[in-house]
């Protein structure tokens, strides 16, 4: 299945951030064997502008987002895109949470789910987050740690 251009944009520009902030885990996924889950966190000044703009996202380093994509394995393929309900929260050091909510993108067959938050200097937030493909019973849950960068 081919991949529409504008996901490989938005993956060019998260890897880029991801060689950025190292040191980090070389892939940003979570395989649940029927399922993968790709995601990444980064400040929103990483984005192309035009990439930010056409997807209504604020460009700051004080503003993070995390993108999650839910891929069904395909024998053969890069994956399925798979619709999925996406919820969770982050939380810093102290505990405080962050409510995360998610917004779908769709261009083509490429899905996205997008969470914007405020983010501070060397803020070191840990993401949890529980995702729904449509038409399974059971959530797939994903927890990783991201240190932001503001300056």
């Amino acid at each position: 299945m081919r991949m529409p251009g504008r996901f490989f944009l938005i993956l060019g520009s998260l890897l880029a951030a991801l060689v950025s902030s190292l040191p980090v885990r070389a892939e940003n996924m979570q395989d649940f064997g029927v399922y993968v889950v790709h995601y990444n966190a980064l400040t929103t000044d990483m984005l192309p502008p035009k990439v930010a703009r056409e997807n209504h996202i604020q460009r700051s380093r004080s503003r993070g987002m995390l993108n999650v994509v839910v891929l069904k394995k395909v024998l053969g393929a890069t994956g399925q895109p798979v619709k999925a309900r996406v919820e969770g929260k982050a939380y810093d050091l102290t505990g405080v949470a962050i409510p995360l909510k998610f917004r779908e993108i769709r261009e083509g067959n490429a899905i996205y789910y997008i969470a914007e938050f405020k983010v501070h200097n060397e803020q070191r937030l840990r993401f949890d987050l529980l995702v729904h493909p449509q038409g399974e019973q059971e959530s797939l849950r994903v927890v990783f740690r991201k240190q932001f960068f503001t300056e």
